[in-house]
């Protein structure tokens, strides 16, 4: 995944952080000064997500390489796939524990500990890409979920995003609620709990694990992000009922995390240097998704992939499950429910908004494209 032009390179970078009248100053410097403020810094992070997965794994890469790039080569991040240090499962706790100073990976992940860790991610009927990221950016998100994080000794910066992700691939259609009953499902986090309740029996397994059980049919239906990695993992080949949406996961932010600690310990610079990296590969991985995505989609019909969607009595059963819990939530976690009812104030707004323009928008140029007219 390239750096160079997409990124705006490391000039960009500098004149945001540093600032035009620090590279002034910095002429008058002597060398030693100057060395004492580009100290030389390597930390290792490591991610939840296999090579195979091209746009999640490489969106590691890109913060890596961009921050070496801005920095001079000052700071630099090792990176380190699924299980090369520890589990993709354990991403976040090898940063909490002090193994890594890094990790790239998704806070569902992690909701046993604290349901408010899915919040700052994606749970079910939640915000869409667009919404989400006015939440994180200029609704408070980001600061908010950080005071969460803090008790876990943690700072986070969103590192991806999927968009809409699909509902999955199965080994038989789901026409009713009965279908779900006893179905063995892998799908990710907080999600599988809200599942629980229509009769799914969730399964968490991280990225390379998956194809392994849904072969030998220890799993009946996986879902993971959408067909650009989908393909590469080869569900089609034994589940080929392919659903969407993914309902539980409107827009699941990937973050980076990194330690407190040692984040604070950094030159103030390196902090604003390695924050707006991090936003510019929360950027990069959507748009690598949505330029693959159709195309990787098409190759999958032609793989015998059947495309189905839920039904409205499903769809319907599964918000109304997902309400009942976030308000069980919100009386017995505290930062559960700061977190949704930062987001859920939002959420009206922007879907009445955008019902009003980006829906109708969108419809219109769908309905040409059902006509062949585009």
């Amino acid at each position: 995944m390239k750096t160079t032009n997409q990124f705006g390179r490391r000039a960009f970078l500098t004149r945001a952080t540093v600032g035009g009248a620090t590279a002034a100053a910095g002429a008058a410097l002597a060398a030693p000064a100057i060395a004492q403020e580009m100290p030389e810094i390597t930390w290792r992070m490591t991610t939840s997500f296999p090579k195979s997965t091209e746009a999640l794994h490489n969106t590691g890469i890109y913060l890596t390489n961009a921050l070496a790039e801005a920095t001079d080569g000052k700071f630099r991040i090792q990176h380190f796939a699924a299980g090369e240090i520890v589990g993709g499962l354990q991403a976040a706790d090898a940063v909490m524990e002090g193994t890594v100073e890094a990790a790239h990976t998704v806070g569902y992940y992690y909701w046993g500990k604290d349901p408010a860790w899915a919040v700052g991610s994606a749970i079910p009927f939640s915000l869409n890409y667009r919404g989400m990221n006015a939440w994180n950016y200029a609704g408070g998100g980001v600061d908010l979920y950080n005071e969460f994080l803090a008790g876990h000794g943690l700072v986070g910066f969103p590192g991806g995003n999927t968009g809409v992700q699909m509902g999955g691939w199965y080994r038989k259609e789901i026409n009713t609620l009965d279908d779900l009953k006893g179905l063995k499902f892998r799908v990710g986090g907080f999600a599988g709990y809200v599942l629980e309740r229509l009769g799914v029996v969730p399964q968490q397994l991280a990225g390379g694990d998956i194809y392994p059980a849904l072969e030998k049919g220890t799993l009946d239906a996986v879902e993971f992000t959408g067909p650009f990695d989908d393909e590469k993992l080869g569900f089609v080949k034994v589940a080929p009922y392919y659903y969407s949406p993914g309902f539980w996961e409107g827009a699941p932010t990937v973050h980076f995390f990194f330690s407190k600690e040692k984040f604070e310990a950094l030159p103030k610079h390196y902090q604003a240097i390695l924050r707006n990296c991090c936003r510019a590969a929360d950027q990069e991985m959507l748009a690598i998704y949505d330029w693959n995505n159709p195309k990787a989609l098409m190759r999958l019909v032609q793989e015998g992939a059947q495309l189905r969607t839920f039904s409205p009595e499903i769809m319907s059963a599964a918000f109304d499950a997902a309400n009942e819990i976030y308000a069980e939530m919100a009386e017995k976690h505290e930062w559960f429910k700061k977190l949704w009812d930062s987001i859920s104030a939002f959420r009206s707004e922007h879907y009445t908004y955008t019902q009003l323009v980006d829906f109708q928008y969108d419809y219109f140029m769908m309905q040409l494209n059902g006509q062949k007219r585009l």
